[in-house]
């Protein structure tokens, strides 16, 4: 999962499939329906008919947590109404264990399960659920399915067949990856009803589908299609604007990995939320899955900020073919969804997916050297703020438990540089031959997606694909307590820290160091305690400013959002006005945008590097 942060001092949280081959057996499949037609309170009607049960008593549950997500989210306290059914349509003693589970004593009567189903982006603050691992219901407009907010599964039947039956409202068709087995007309006026086969329950909740009016389109990237499927409620964004960027990014991925394919269709499902917080979502990023990425972001965004975006966040989500879609342990590949246990190795699995999200960009010339030294070095000052010393295999085993939970975000920052660190310590020993990106390779070719490997064993292979010195790389600086002294990697690639004008956003320093704050009037105020970039210096913004007005647009606490969308846009050269009140008197100040610069720390390349520096950084970023 990807999530981005426009971190300010009034918290705007912004910020990881299947094709198969049905089997032919003789038992039924567990038959699973969901009604979008009959809306019922903004609610959806699902029933869930399994085989026969031939034990006593069973549990239902509905998962507690979801993979990708690394968080507790109690999906079973959006259900209502759960009813257990003989035949005959006759209720059935149920006993409701918890949020997210319901014993039902006498099993053998049992013919089905029904509940009604909430979405999470009605609730305030969507029960703590990222928005892209949640659930949507606006009636005859848009139905973001993923599943595991909907279909639940009895225990020990995980492993069994279901055949997932969704009635729908005609004009309103489906964007998943998954292909419609067949599509039967309903004896309800304009409404249809598609279905899917799937082997087990996880790729139930592996394979999320939005239906809504149709903006689709897609692509060919070597041999793999890919699709894009939006919903954007005021048509601001299409998919077709979408494409462009889509297009020449996953190209340039397909590229970078060269012979490494998992999948031959990709599905990107992108969710605009018109109204962020606002019985909307509001949170935003993708959530990864085998053959496709739900995205949800803000519908106000510009074109230009969106394709950056997009960018970043869906080029980490597709790596998760790599791992641990393609890599992964036991944890992984027999999921337990309401008593979860969690890998050791966050590392890989969010670590090394971050760091590719980037190296590839640079590895194919869509961003520079400097871009992405800048990008790395941000990561540095970004895991700063958490502990170094923690152990990071310690800490993913105990991702949901206090204090490591929160550490969460550091995966994105520390476990990337744990990628960083490591490709530089292998084209070092291999004198620029073999990278990370090699040693996927050797794992997916010694595991791939259908045979999961032992938590304790990783290590140990990876050192037997690579060299014995990875072990002291692993032992030290990823199962050890030792902060990796980054300045010594760097040196080898002839890279080193020196005090510089770093770039930053115009109104954020760095993603949880804002320029900017609020009142307790709702005003919008420069701040007065932190060392302004030179977009406001140049400007002649001054600490205390109260800003009211930019380039004409009216800003207070409720716009705060849409202010800092917009400024993603501003270019440098443009012109802009900004109104404030400074000490009583309103001030129009007006000119030029200058590019955002601060006084801090730049990894920078080294003048008089080595040939055996400047080989090993070419090895290193272009190999």
């Amino acid at each position: 999962m990807r999530k981005i942060f426009y971190a300010v001092a009034f918290s705007l949280a912004l910020y990881g499939c299947k094709t198969t081959q049905n089997t032919i057996t003789e038992e039924p499949p567990i038959v699973t329906n969901l009604d979008l037609v009959h809306v019922n309170n903004d609610r959806v009607l699902v029933s869930v008919d399994p085989p026969e049960i031939s034990t006593e008593e069973t549990v239902f549950y509905i998962p507690k947590t979801v993979p990708g997500t690394y968080s507790t989210s109690n999906y079973g306290k959006y259900a209502e109404d759960f009813k257990a059914l003989d035949s005959k349509g006759n209720e059935l003693e149920v006993i409701k264990i918890d949020e997210n589970s319901w014993r039902i004593p006498n099993a053998k009567k049992l013919d089905k399960v029904t509940y009604l189903v909430n979405d999470t982006f009605d609730i305030q603050g969507e029960g703590g659920i990222y928005s892209m691992a949640g659930t949507n219901i606006l009636e005859d407009k848009n139905f973001l399915l993923n599943l595991h907010g909907f279909v639940g599964y009895f225990e020990k039947m995980e492993e069994k067949e279901y055949r997932l039956e969704i009635l729908r409202p005609s004009d309103l068709i489906a964007g998943s990856s998954l292909n419609v087995d067949e599509t039967l007309d309903a004896e309800v006026e304009n409404a249809k009803t598609d279905v899917y086969n799937l082997n087990r329950y996880f790729e139930v909740t592996d394979n999320p589908i939005m239906y809504a009016a149709p903006d689709t389109t897609s692509f060919m990237a070597g041999n793999m299609k890919v699709l894009i499927d939006v919903y954007s409620p005021n048509k601001k964004h299409s998919a077709q604007s979408l494409k462009p960027a889509m297009e020449k990014m996953i190209r340039a991925q397909k590229d970078f990995l060269g012979d490494i394919n998992n999948t031959d269709k990709y599905a990107i499902i992108v969710y605009l939320s018109a109204t962020p917080g606002q019985n909307d979502a509001g949170n935003f990023g993708a959530l990864e899955h085998h053959t496709s990425t739900v995205v949800v972001m803000p519908e106000t965004m510009e074109q230009q900020a969106l394709n950056k975006s997009m960018t970043d966040i869906v080029s980490h989500e597709f790596f998760h073919i790599i791992t641990p879609l393609g890599v992964h342990s036991n944890e992984i590949h027999y999921f337990d969804y309401n008593n979860p246990k969690m890998s050791e190795h966050l590392w890989m699995y969010e670590g090394v997916t971050e760091y590719f999200a980037n190296l590839f960009q640079v590895n194919q010339g869509l961003i520079d050297n400097q871009d992405f030294y800048d990008r790395m070095n941000e990561k540095i000052n970004t895991a700063k703020r958490f502990d170094d010393t923690m152990s990071f295999t310690v800490m993913s085993e105990n991702i949901l438990e206090d204090p490591y939970q929160d550490s969460y975000y550091n995966v994105y920052q520390k476990g990337a540089l744990i990628g960083m660190a490591l490709d530089i310590r292998l084209r070092e020993l291999s004198e620029g031959r073999m990278g990370v990106l090699d040693l996927m390779k050797k794992l997916t070719e010694r595991y791939g997606k259908n045979k999961p490997f032992e938590d304790e064993e990783l290590i140990p292979v990876i050192v037997e694909l690579t060299y014995p010195e990875i072990q002291e790389f692993f032992d030290t600086y990823v199962s050890g307590t030792t902060p990796i002294p980054y300045d010594q990697f760097f040196e080898k690639v002839g890279l080193e820290l020196r005090e510089d004008q770093v770039p930053v956003d115009y109104l954020l320093k760095d993603q949880s160091t804002p320029y900017i704050t609020v009142n307790a009037s709702g005003n919008i105020l420069v701040r007065n305690d932190i060392e302004l970039n030179t977009f406001f210096t140049e400007l002649g913004l001054q600490g205390g400013d109260v800003i009211r007005e930019i380039n004409g647009v009216a800003y207070t606490r409720e716009y705060i959002y849409d202010l800092i969308m917009a400024s993603q846009e501003w270019a440098e050269g443009e012109q802009i006005q900004v109104k404030v009140t400074r000490n009583g008197e309103d001030v129009v100040l007006e000119g030029p945008i200058a590019a955002a610069k601060a006084p801090g720390m730049r990894l920078t390349e080294i003048p008089n590097a080595s040939s055996e520096q400047i080989e090993l950084r070419h090895a290193w970023l272009k190999s």
